[in-house]
């Protein structure tokens, strides 16, 4: 079975073509700049990448780009379109309504549309891409793989908020979390490279980007995830402030004048690193800054090491133990220094790091010496095949 992930962005579309049988990726890709001027597309297939500058105007037309690139007489790997057997859509938002990966039909495109408004900036795309594949793979199955589904094992203790509980009854006002594919992965390759069943081993996913999140992941089911309501919630990131006393909202409105909208876009925009350090939301320009002496930037850093410390430690408690901490995403697989101040902070658990093994950069590998008291592990995240086993298993079983 070949499977196409489709991850469609405001401006973006992201795609692979796995061949499930091996789960060996045959073409992926990138268009960036999708409906603004200077629209590119890197294609990588057969062992060779390229970048095409072709103006893209919307998702349409990037969707029909991505088929024209995979069915390419010279640089595509199919001969056309009816050997895709199913497409995988990432979507954010499911709310309550998705505890798994599920086939589209009418009823889900109308929840995707309906869950917008909890995420605004992700649905309208996820879905849009959706409607275009539809168009052009037109009896090919499409599968909605969702951020949040595998957040849904959490109980109230962990997901209700403290306000009046008639807004989650009539809003669902509630802590959904995201990033669930990528720690549904950390979760199943961390199982998978100690040789032992998930069922049996108490996990913390340390999911750290420009967005980032921490998971409890207790035998298996998530029992606390640091992402709320939207992406907001829990660890600063590259540009959202993370956790912040509400209160705030109503003084910057009160003192500056701002508007709702406006400090909206304060707090998921211009806040996190950027706002801390002046200077930007990417890691590495914010260390080049501490080289050069700047104490806001090294503050920055310290917050961010200080908060997933304080995740990891609440969640251990939450768990009466953990057995493995893994590090992902592109901060997590590559920051050595990272990695080494937060296990520094967990000595008092009787973690201790291996220094030479911990000097490694996207490579899956335990970091922590034999007499560690727990395992702590960088593992590449892997979305797209996450949701490509997914799809092949929704489709299998239908």
């Amino acid at each position: 079975m070949k499977v196409l992930v489709v991850n469609c962005g405001s401006s973006s579309l992201k795609y692979q073509l796995l061949d499930m049988e091996t789960e060996v990726v045959l073409a992926k890709g990138y268009a960036e700049k999708v409906g603004i001027e200077g629209t590119f597309t890197n294609h990588q297939a057969n062992g060779d990448s390229k970048t095409i500058y072709k103006q893209l105007n919307n998702h349409k037309e990037a969707i029909q780009f991505m088929i024209e690139l995979l069915t390419d007489k010279e640089n595509g790997v199919i001969s056309d379109i009816n050997e895709i057997d199913a497409v995988g859509h990432r979507v954010v938002h499911g709310g309550e309504s998705f505890n798994k990966s599920v086939i589209i039909d009418a009823d889900v495109k109308e929840a995707i549309k309906k869950f917008i408004p909890l995420a605004p900036l992700h649905n309208p795309a996820n879905l849009t891409g959706v409607l275009e594949c539809e168009k052009i793979l037109s009896n090919v199955p499409m599968v909605a793989v969702f951020d949040t589904a595998f957040h849904q094992t959490m109980e109230k203790v962990a997901y209700l908020y403290a306000l009046p509980y008639e807004y989650y009854e009539k809003y669902g006002v509630r802590r959904y979390g995201f990033h669930g594919t990528s720690h549904k992965y950390i979760a199943s390759k961390v199982g998978e490279t100690l040789n032992k069943s998930i069922n049996d081993l108490k996990i913390i996913s340390c999911h750290l980007g420009n967005g980032a999140s921490v998971c409890a992941i207790n035998k298996g089911k998530v029992q606390d995830t640091s992402m709320g309501f939207t992406p907001l919630e829990g660890l600063m990131m590259g540009t959202r402030c993370g956790d912040i006393d509400p209160a705030i909202i109503k003084y910057l409105h009160d003192k500056e004048g701002l508007t709702i909208e406006q400090i909206d876009t304060i707090l998921n925009q211009k806040s996190g690193l950027l706002g801390v350090s002046g200077i930007s939301s990417d890691m590495r320009d914010i260390e080049k800054a501490i080289e050069e002496g700047n104490e806001r930037a090294k503050v920055s850093i310290d917050m961010f090491e200080y908060e997933v410390v304080k995740y990891i430690g609440a969640y251990v408690a939450a768990m009466n133990g953990v057995d493995v901490i893994a590090f992902t995403a592109g901060v997590g697989e590559n920051d050595i220094g990272v990695r080494e101040k937060i296990c520094e902070y967990l000595q008092f658990l009787g973690i201790t790091i291996d220094k030479e093994a911990n000097s490694c950069r996207g490579k899956l590998r335990e970091i922590s010496t034999s007499n560690s008291k727990i395992k702590v592990m960088v593992v590449p995240t892997n979305e797209e095949l996450t949701i490509a086993r997914d799809t092949k298993e929704v489709v299998d079983n239908k």
